[in-house]
């Protein structure tokens, strides 16, 4: 069983699994299929994802994938805790350009489910923070594409500094919203 709740981004969601424990530790379905189906997420994930990021700070993104290899992504933290953000990049929708961010951690035992035609990145908010997500779709480098993080046109309000940010030269040269094509039109599929 888990907890769906709507972020306010037609398909953005944040997902709560149930988590039993007793003095040995706990037990939790962090993905079942039948009941992602019955909350209206019928996914069939084919790739799962594991980062480390060492200091506060670590900003990976905002990335996406072209169509047709675009991904929705379950995204987790095992250890640590990361301010998540996801940006509508469906040229049409109306809510294009606009972002969602929340504070999933491992404490919390929370995740947020990120569908196709979003843009998604994080910043880790606590030192050793590891991340873990499902992609519906293989990665593919000829369809891996970012987003400028501080692209002004979105205006994310990263709990960070900007100055304090660890960035990798991809995300730093990345350019901004209106410069690139996304490859998602709202309304049809990817």
């Amino acid at each position: 069983m888990v907890e769906v709740r709507d972020l306010g981004l037609d398909g953005l969601k944040e997902i709560t699994p149930k988590k039993l424990g007793d003095d040995r530790g706990f037990f939790s379905e962090t993905f079942n299929s039948r009941d992602f189906a019955a909350a209206g997420l019928a996914v069939e994930f084919c790739q799962d994802n594991h980062s480390l990021s060492r200091a506060p700070g670590v900003l990976r993104g905002l990335h996406y994938q072209l169509p047709p290899h675009a991904q929705d992504k379950l995204v987790r933290v095992i250890r640590g805790a990361v301010f998540d953000v996801a940006v509508d990049i469906r040229k049409g929708s109306p809510t294009f350009g606009k972002w969602v961010g929340l504070e999933v951690s491992a404490e919390k035992w929370n995740q947020i489910f990120v569908p196709k035609g979003f843009a998604h990145g994080f910043v880790t908010l606590t030192p050793d923070t590891e991340v873990i997500y499902k992609v519906t779709d293989f990665y593919s480098p000829d369809h891996d594409r970012v987003i400028r993080f501080d692209d002004p046109q979105i205006g994310v309000q990263w709990p960070v500094e900007a100055g304090a940010f660890s960035l990798s030269a991809k995300d730093a040269k990345a350019p901004l919203l209106a410069e690139v094509d996304t490859g998602f039109v709202y309304g049809k599929e990817a």
